[in-house]
């Protein structure tokens, strides 16, 4: 499917610049193709984006150039490499934003700390098993599920939940 700003419902699709999770990555991809659902890549810098297998992916949009208002969601996969945007402050910014503006997030693995740390996590989440007590850290409850969808954001544990997670999200986006 060919990506193009026009196309109403598009979402915004972080993803690490290295690191990434190849198998969430293609996951929700693959999902947001099946439900038609545009949706465009963005990291914190242009260029190429590694996986943690090797994957490449081409980012469309820096950090820098994303305005929430024209997007209809925003999903941050994770991995390994999320981690490292816990104290990034435009992502964070963006993530509220998006927020503010009521519009779906979702975050899978480690990225829910993301979401912790900008605030925009409800009573409950659940992330990656050993990122628990810095979830907890947060005031959110941890809850063993597979995908914890809590108003209008909604979470998944690791790799294994990203299908599910990402019919959800789709699913979401469907019904506004």
């Amino acid at each position: 499917m060919e990506r193009n700003f026009l196309i109403p419902k598009s979402l915004l699709l972080f993803i690490p610049q290295t690191d990434f999770s190849e198998e969430e990555y293609l996951a929700v991809t693959s999902a947001l193709k099946r439900e038609r659902i545009n949706y465009f890549i963005a990291s914190d810098a242009t260029g190429i984006c590694v996986g943690s297998s090797g994957l490449k992916v081409k980012n469309d949009i820096q950090l820098y150039n994303i305005h929430p208002a024209n997007f209809e969601g925003l999903i941050l996969v994770g991995g390994s490499g999320a981690r490292n945007y816990k104290g990034n402050q435009k992502l964070i910014k963006i993530v509220q934003e998006f927020d503010r503006l009521k519009k779906p997030i979702g975050a899978i693995c480690s990225a829910p700390l993301i979401l912790a740390k900008a605030g925009v996590l409800g009573e409950f989440a659940v992330c990656y098993p050993s990122d628990k007590p810095e979830l907890a850290s947060f005031g959110v409850k941890y809850k063993d599920a597979p995908v914890v969808e809590d108003g209008r954001i909604i979470t998944a544990r690791d790799p294994n939940a990203a299908v599910e997670f990402a019919e959800s999200f789709a699913g979401l986006i469907k019904k506004r």
